[in-house]
């Protein structure tokens, strides 16, 4: 009985005695929120740059815990998120950014010609530079002049213009742009994915006009061209930009059926019904 106290004395102080916590008390959850909202929106700064910002907002944690913290959420040092990829630079520069490019079509008799477009990335605005049977030096660098005015015209901020490394560029197109402060992209070679949403956009062309008409001569190539320019910036919409169009907004959604119901959609027809265009009847 005796010795049944002594160990019931024992355990009663051994608990007493015991620390109720063991370490450092866990941090704040909306601390460990914020270092991650501050390493995901700055890809530059490392744990010790966090935790200098954290100390201007009045947050006082160890530079070991902001460390810690981005090891457990599974985040790079800053050296490693630093190098941006090629997909990123056109994300983040797309306001920037136009491409160009070179593309072949034949005529009825097979002489070939040869189409120079520009397209937006931000907006997927396409502008057809021009066609000819001999993309000269000379005809490429007016080409080039012309875009510039039209930029300036329009106020667009450019910064770069993406091209591939085709010999019909001559150096004075790559001079012209300079001039008026863009700085030209080169693409891989044989990697035209690196000017995608160009590529894409031909494919396009392609698909809906070039593979269904039967091209006569450069100039109605370049009516034809004329008319799918104004059709793919004026109306047709684009997955790449949430199925907006480059020149004309998105109307407000229609909510009631009622509405639906009594609308009167009138078709539109251009290139001799080659492309149809939908909208509501006035």
């Amino acid at each position: 009985m005796l010795r049944w106290h002594r160990d019931l004395i024992t355990r009663r102080h051994a608990m007493i005695s015991r620390p109720k916590r063991v370490g450092r008390p866990p941090t704040v959850r909306s601390i460990r929120v914020l270092v991650l909202r501050l390493a995901r929106e700055n890809n530059s700064w490392g744990y010790r740059r966090i935790h200098g910002e954290l100390l201007v907002l009045g947050i006082k944690v160890a530079a070991s815990t902001v460390w810690e913290m981005l090891k457990d959420a599974g985040i790079d040092p800053a050296p490693d998120r630093t190098s941006q990829t090629w997909s990123a630079f056109l994300r983040s520069q797309a306001q920037a950014i136009i491409a160009a490019d070179f593309f072949e079509t034949s005529t009825l008799t097979g002489a070939r010609l040869y189409v120079l477009a520009v397209i937006e990335h931000a907006t997927r605005r396409v502008r057809i530079l021009g066609a000819t049977t001999h993309p000269s030096a000379a005809w490429v660098t007016q080409a080039a002049r012309n875009l510039a005015m039209d930029i300036e015209d329009a106020g667009c901020r450019v910064k770069y213009l993406l091209r591939d490394r085709d010999g019909k560029y001559p150096p004075l197109f790559d001079a012209i742009l300079a001039d008026t402060g863009i700085t030209v992209v080169l693409s891989g070679v044989r990697v035209p994915r690196m000017n995608s949403i160009m590529e894409r956009w031909i494919q396009s062309c392609r698909h809906e006009l070039l593979d269904r008409t039967l091209i006569w001569n450069q100039a109605h190539l370049l009516h034809a061209l004329r008319e799918y320019e104004r059709h793919f910036n004026a109306h047709r919409p684009h997955r790449g930009i949430s199925n907006a169009r480059p020149l004309r907004p998105l109307p407000d959604p229609i909510t009631d059926p009622a509405t639906v119901e009594q609308m009167v959609i009138r078709r539109n027809d251009r290139l001799g019904g080659l492309l149809h265009e939908y909208e509501h009847a006035a």
